[in-house]
């Protein structure tokens, strides 16, 4: 057992007040919500089986976009860095996203009512799904840089960030798979036949209603939230913030395990609940008693950060489900179980719920860790690089994952899954092979992301020292800034 100190002692100093409102923080939940509110879960059925781009193409075209996604994530980075407005560094662009997003997504998932029917390789297919998917991947990346810059400035009371970050991920997990949850069971009614409709259809409305209502909700968090943590009044050249990176050995640190886990390939499970189940809603069934745990995963939080160190929690949040899956595969492989539903509802189910014991600490301790991160690069060096850290955080990671989707992509051909073939009419050696791919072969590919989680160096001196010091910093920093407003 680590041994962790008083919080109320060691990350804060003393409590100033309360900084976000009811309506800020109930838009800071919605933005949250917005973040899961989608179809998302089911984009591997919808670019495989619906609007079926071929294999061969996506080993090619990820790299690609990959590149293209570093090159973009460095841009934008930097001129997000160099943003100073009077609605702030962020808000900006979280409204710029929230307007220009939706009609990009939407459009994708449209995209299969008349170009599914299409060959595999059909050049106007292949061409706008490229378009869409770089102009796609522009609007995502400035979303999600600016997300990292706007929950790390929301407050400077880094036990009411913890709050809040908790709170949404609360109360937004109450909520936010309703989209999924219901497009899955009408998704199993569809290819089952109880619908007549096509399943391009169903993908077309499920996609434009979910980004319409997960645009109104960021919209909403964009126009009502505040930037509190100061910058420096100059914002930090290029170079100044990759020196910032280069010494931040906790981001470091956290680039490292997400590039080694990112060399994890998964499949993702709902290709191989309908591809060889026919039951999407798979995942809501074996869920349910997760659902009753997940909540209660959050109540215990403070506890266990008095018991145990930040960096055990974050080894056990990311990698106990690895070991569960273990068991999950053992079970299917026992007697052809992969291809029945009550073993394998059995053995997920069990799985799900165990995992959700610490689903609470998946989601709230590596948020607290980027946050810390960005906290640690302003009290080494003076500014801020919330754009630059977000991004450097995930780069390595992101190239990985890019050549994870060309070797995804390489091995459902290699295993001979026939994208033109009726659901459920896979062979059995074919539906083996998948159900290994979603079962071990992620845990086995990304197992070397615990190694850097072991060295993380943030200790309670550390950390008590680090934030006496940036309250006394930022108080001169709103002072100065004050008077160059009076001035």
């Amino acid at each position: 057992m680590d041994q962790e100190v008083d919080l109320e002692k060691a990350e804060q100093p003393k409590r100033a007040r309360r900084y976000v409102g009811t309506k800020e923080s109930v838009g800071f939940v919605l933005y949250d919500v917005a973040a899961s509110w989608n179809i998302a879960k089911y984009d591997t059925n919808y670019l495989t089986d619906v609007l079926r781009v071929g294999f061969s193409f996506t080993a090619v075209f990820a790299p690609i976009l990959a590149i293209w996604d570093i090159i973009n994530d460095i841009f934008l980075a930097s001129l997000i860095e160099k943003t100073r407005t009077r609605f702030g560094k962020f808000r900006p662009y979280l409204v710029a996203y929230a307007l220009i997003a939706v009609p990009i997504i939407a459009f994708y998932y449209m995209m299969g009512t008349f170009l599914g029917d299409a060959s595999a390789m059909n050049p106007t297919k292949l061409a706008l799904y490229a378009i869409v998917s770089i102009v796609r991947n522009l609007a995502d990346s400035t979303s999600a840089i600016a997300r990292t810059g706007i929950i790390a400035t929301i407050t400077p009371d880094i036990r009411e960030r913890t709050r809040l970050i908790t709170q949404a991920q609360f109360l937004s997990g109450l909520i936010e798979k309703a989209p999924e949850i219901l497009f899955g069971a009408i998704f199993d009614l569809t290819t089952n036949g109880a619908i007549n409709t096509k399943v391009s259809s169903l993908f077309a409305v499920g996609g434009f209603l979910t980004v319409i209502g997960s645009g109104i909700m960021a919209f909403y968090f964009a126009v009502k939230c505040k930037e509190r943590v100061p910058q420096s009044l100059e914002s930090p050249r290029v170079k100044e913030s990759f020196h910032a990176l280069a010494s931040n050995r906790p981001l470091l640190l956290q680039m490292l395990a997400e590039f080694l886990g990112a060399f994890g390939i998964n499949p993702g499970t709902p290709l191989y609940f309908n591809g060889v189940l026919k039951f999407n809603s798979m995942t809501t069934i074996v869920g349910i008693p997760g659902a009753i745990v997940s909540p209660l995963s959050y109540t215990y939080i403070p506890a266990l950060r008095q018991k145990f160190s930040m960096r055990t929690l974050w080894i056990v949040g990311s990698h106990l489900n690895d070991l569960l899956m273990f068991g999950v595969c053992g079970v299917g492989l026992i007697n052809n179980n992969f291809k029945k539903r009550l073993p394998m509802i059995a053995a997920f189910m069990l799985q799900e719920t165990i995992f959700m014991t610490v689903y609470g600490i998946r989601k709230v301790i590596p948020e607290e860790l980027r946050n810390e991160a960005i906290d640690y690069g302003e009290w080494k060096n003076g500014y801020r690089t919330e754009s630059m850290t977000g991004v450097a955080k995930g780069l390595p990671a992101k190239l990985l994952r890019s050549v994870g989707e060309s070797v995804k992509a390489i091995i459902l051909k290699r295993i001979g899954y026939d994208q033109f073939a009726e659901v459920g009419t896979q062979t059995i050696e074919v539906q083996r092979r998948l159900f290994i791919m979603v079962t071990i072969l992620p845990v086995v590919t990304g197992i070397m992301g615990i190694v850097p989680k072991l060295f993380y160096n943030i200790d309670v001196d550390t950390r008590t020292r680090m934030y006496a010091e940036l309250n006394e910093r930022r108080a001169a920093i709103a002072a100065n800034v004050k008077q160059e407003d009076e001035a």
